[in-house]
């Protein structure tokens, strides 16, 4: 028996697509800990970050005869994570607190990312799922995710000027925090 480290992740693929248990649960473990993560900055609490993190991987594995084998392995199953912690926030959640794109958000300064350094990596993720619904997951999506203003107003059914509101009101009230605990 090959431990799972020396499987690669084509040959996980494939196992998985024969529907093998085994391969499912090396799958699981490389991968579980940083989708975890994903699901953390989309979740309130742990809890619902491993009722998210399970969901997706059932999808994941609902799924796996559909990845191209030609891409990364991971960054599919990232993106099935996002849409899943995207998809448990919206049951759970009717209305978002999405503020009106026409609303003035105060200005304020860049973060400093010297600042930053000194955060505590857990206590800045805890202020990020303290953020309002709509702007911790416009938060997530644009500078943990990397999708465009525009993409995000289309995968959550606002516009453009609001998810560039919603980053700004996120971006603010970390800022502010962190101002407050230096």
């Amino acid at each position: 028996m090959r431990s799972g480290e020396l499987y690669s992740d084509l040959e996980l693929v494939k196992g998985c697509k024969r529907n093998r248990r085994k391969f499912q649960e090396i799958l699981y473990n490389k991968y579980a800990k940083k989708m975890y993560g994903i699901c953390m900055s989309y979740a309130k609490d742990r809890a619902e970050a491993q009722d998210i993190l399970q969901d997706g991987f059932v999808k994941v594995f609902k799924k796996i005869h559909t990845f191209k084998e030609e891409g990364s392995l991971e960054g599919w199953i990232r993106k099935i994570i996002v849409n899943t912690s995207l998809d448990y926030m919206r049951s759970k959640t009717k209305r978002y607190e999405f503020i009106d794109e026409n609303k003035e958000v105060e200005e304020q300064e860049e973060i400093d990312s010297t600042l930053l350094d000194k955060v505590n990596t857990d206590a800045l993720l805890d202020r990020v799922a303290r953020l309002p619904d709509g702007a911790r997951m416009v938060f997530n999506l644009y500078a943990v995710e990397g999708y465009s203003h525009k993409e995000i107003a289309e995968k959550l059914n606002i516009t453009a000027g609001t998810s560039k509101s919603q980053y700004k009101r996120a971006r603010n009230l970390l800022q502010n925090w962190i101002n407050d605990i230096i």
